[in-house]
């Protein structure tokens, strides 16, 4: 029951209940770190960034490049990062893009009509420019799938160069705009609660993107100074 405690020796052993809600962390990632726990080149991880899990592990829901920022969700269940990862859910991914290049009209029709690719064809589900000065101009994009390097590479099929790339929303999370680069934050059990009621249906068209709101960022967490 959840008042039973089991205890080897004199340590407490802790597990997670069936009816407690998992943690789910929404981080900003800037450009220049990997989202992996381990890398041979000894970059900068992402994982380095976030509070313990507390006898739990994070799970990163998605990945981004090692030279894209914005959002990226971590959550301590393997079920809620597998149903918003899976392609057969096509969870929206929507990003804000700068190309530099000559972003044609047939060249943008291309890109949602399809573009093979050497992984097979994929799309933009929608495209619209934002605006920008000279040579570099400003694209907002959507894909149902979670590819490595698609939104790069199907801007590099019609010669364009990807110089910016940031990831704005993924399904219903949308990246807080007071979530500055570097900072990550919980979402409250409010948030979580709606979360996981739209991962069962989450192709459902009447709902609406979550921006959490009663949580606060953090900065990356301080290590405790050594005893003197």
């Amino acid at each position: 029951t959840h008042e039973d405690r089991i205890k080897v020796g004199e340590k407490l052993v802790r597990w997670a209940q069936s009816g407690e809600l998992p943690r789910v962390l929404l981080y900003h990632k800037p450009e220049g770190e990997i989202v992996s726990n381990d890398d041979p080149q000894g970059r900068p991880t992402v994982f380095s960034k976030l509070p313990p899990a507390r006898d739990a592990k994070w799970l990163a829901i998605g990945r981004l490049d090692f030279n894209t920022s914005g959002l990226l969700i971590f959550t301590t269940s393997g079920d809620l990062a597998n149903r918003m990862m899976h392609p057969r859910f096509e969870v929206e991914r929507e990003y804000a893009v700068r190309v530099l290049g000559e972003a044609t009209p047939a060249r943008l029709e291309a890109m949602c009509a399809g573009v093979p690719l050497d992984d097979g064809v994929a799309r933009f589900e929608y495209l619209e420019e934002e605006g920008g000065e000279g040579a570099n101009r400003w694209f907002r994009v959507l894909l149902k799938e979670g590819r490595n390097r698609v939104v790069r590479r199907l801007f590099e099929s019609q010669g364009l160069t990807v110089s910016r790339l940031l990831r704005v929303r993924f399904g219903i999370v949308a990246l807080p705009p007071r979530l500055k680069r570097g900072q990550f934050m919980a979402l409250t059990s409010a948030d979580v609660e709606r979360l996981l009621a739209w991962t069962a249906a989450p192709t459902q068209p009447d709902l609406q993107v979550m921006l959490p709101s009663a949580a606060e960022p953090h900065n990356r967490p301080r290590r405790s100074s050594p005893p003197r």
